[in-house]
Parts: structure tokens; C-alpha cells; sequence
């Protein structure tokens, strides 16, 4: 049980899956490329000890002890989780890291997080473009019913599955310079045009030998449950790489995201404009 531990989380549409399989091909590294639950059940465990009359007993009369014995157990659950594995490395995929990075830094210090990230036109052309495929099914949200314009505002919504990571990634700013040197930024446009150099790069940010992977020799790992989320969101695996074809976005949709996400194209993609003369809303 002693590894260091890599999240991987971000956007969705944005490589997660891809970058998975990547870095299963080390030799040093663990990674099973499906989502798992291991991040929300800790959340769940935080929710609940939090509500626990006898717990919060503990608590009033010895607070180190009561939260050393939290720590631990927190601590035990996340190492426990793959304590049949011996590789040093072991990668852990779930956009609700992304959520948790300091909780995730106070149960494994050495853990880092791979943070996904692509550009927002296109995540949400790849949404959309699973939809037209799939028009008699509706989201598990309920957004069939709308046009396409109100059903990319109501993606990239607060609470919703653009929007939620999006605001997580707005907010990262606000964490201590400890904290984000803990995480890497990997943009998936950068992974398509040139894997091999980014994922020799990423290789030494974790601090694991150099390895050249096979982009047309990728392992297959365990299928997601798709149907999950009424087939939107698609996490094939593929046995090569191979970049997918541009989705085709209508400019008003293109402006609007780009005016409302400014602060992501300036911080990501400085220089990006997909649209020459955004129309004002």
C-alpha cells in the first residue's frame, strides 16, 4: 500500500480516458482507466462522520484523538482501495477530484492531480454531436426538449456537467502555491498533436523513469458504464490514436462561450478565437 497516488480529472470530452490507457503502458504505473468511486465515497464518508452524534461526542472531549482516528481510517480507506497493487504509482480517474484537492493532500501528501483540459467549443460539440445520435433518449438532466443554443447555456451551468468543472477550474487560482504545484494541466489538443512529447513530460513531472509508449498498441482496460448517463457521454477505448474530427459549431453558440469563459481562453488557450467577430448578447 505504498504508493504514490495520481487523480486524473478535468473537463469532460477532454482525454481522460485516452490519457488512462497512456499512462497504463508504464511500467511503473497502475491505472485501470474507468471512473472510479473512490474520491465521492470519501465524500460520502466526510458527509456522514460530520452528522454522527457519537463522533461529534468524541470530538468535545478529545478532539486530537477523535480526529486522529478519522484521519487514519480516511487515510486507510483511500490506501486500501487498491491495496492489492504493486506498482509504485497507482492513478485514480474522477472529475470529483477536482472538487477535493486539498482533501485528497491531506490523506496521501505526495498525490498529484493530471488536470484535463480542452477547448469549450468543442467539449461542447462533442456533447451535442452524441445527442444528434442519440435524439430519442434524453439526458439525465432533461435537456432534449431544448434548442441547441439553451441546451449549451444549460451545459455550461454552475451545477451542470460543463459548467460544474468549469467553476472548479475558475476557483483554482485561489489555492496556495503548495498546492498548485501539486497539479499538471494537460490540454488535449496538445496530447493529439504530439502524445509522445507530452507524455514524456508528464512522465517527469511524476517522477518515474522515462518510457516510450506505443500509440498504436494501447491496452484496453475495464468499460464504463455508459448507459449511466443515457449515452451522452461516450468513454470508448481505443486500441490506437487517433484524433477525432472537429465538431462543427454554429458561431453564436462559438461567441457566447468564448465571451462567457473568457477567463478559461486567457488562462488555457491565450490567443484562441474560434469565431473572428463574436456577436454581442
Amino acid at each position: 500500500m505504498h504508493f504514490n497516488f495520481v487523480g486524473i480529472t478535468g473537463l469532460p470530452r477532454a482525454g481522460s480516458t485516452l490519457l488512462g490507457q497512456l499512462l497504463a503502458q508504464h511500467p511503473e504505473v497502475y491505472s485501470e482507466g474507468n471512473s472510479s468511486p473512490l474520491c465521492s465515497t470519501l465524500q460520502g464518508i466526510r458527509r456522514q462522520i460530520s452528522h454522527e452524534p457519537f463522533f461529534l461526542s468524541q470530538l468535545d472531549g478529545g478532539f486530537d484523538t477523535a480526529y486522529g482516528h478519522l484521519e487514519s481510517a480516511m487515510q486507510g480507506f483511500l490506501r486500501g482501495w487498491y491495496r492489492d497493487v504493486d506498482k509504485p504509482v497507482v492513478v485514480d480517474k474522477s472529475r470529483a477530484w477536482l472538487n477535493s484537492i486539498e482533501t485528497l493532500l491531506a490523506l496521501a501528501p505526495e498525490a498529484k492531480l493530471i488536470i484535463c483540459l480542452r477547448e469549450l467549443g468543442q467539449v461542447y460539440g462533442s456533447v451535442e454531436a452524441r445527442h444528434q445520435k442519440t435524439p430519442l433518449l434524453d439526458f439525465v438532466d432533461h435537456l432534449a426538449d431544448l434548442d441547441r443554443f439553451s441546451r449549451a447555456d444549460a451545459l455550461f451551468m454552475k451545477e451542470r456537467v460543463i459548467g460544474a468543472p468549469l467553476h472548479s477550474l475558475q476557483s483554482i487560482v485561489d489555492l496556495p502555491p503548495e498546492v498548485l504545484q501539486r497539479l499538471y494541466f494537460l490540454r488535449f489538443e496538445d496530447l493529439m498533436a504530439n502524445p509522445m512529447a507530452c507524455m514524456s513530460h508528464l512522465f517527469a513531472w511524476l517522477g518515474i523513469a522515462p518510457f516510450a509508449i506505443d500509440a498504436e498498441n494501447l491496452p484496453i482496460g475495464a468499460p464504463e458504464s455508459d448507459s449511466h448517463y443515457r449515452m451522452k457521454y461516450m468513454h470508448r477505448q481505443s486500441g490506437r490514436i487517433a484524433s477525432p474530427r472537429q465538431h462543427r459549431i454554429p458561431p453564436r453558440i462559438q461567441a457566447q462561450i468564448e465571451k462567457a469563459c473568457a477567463w478559461y481562453y486567457e488562462r488555457y488557450y491565450p490567443g484562441f478565437s474560434a469565431v473572428a467577430q463574436p456577436e454581442r448578447f
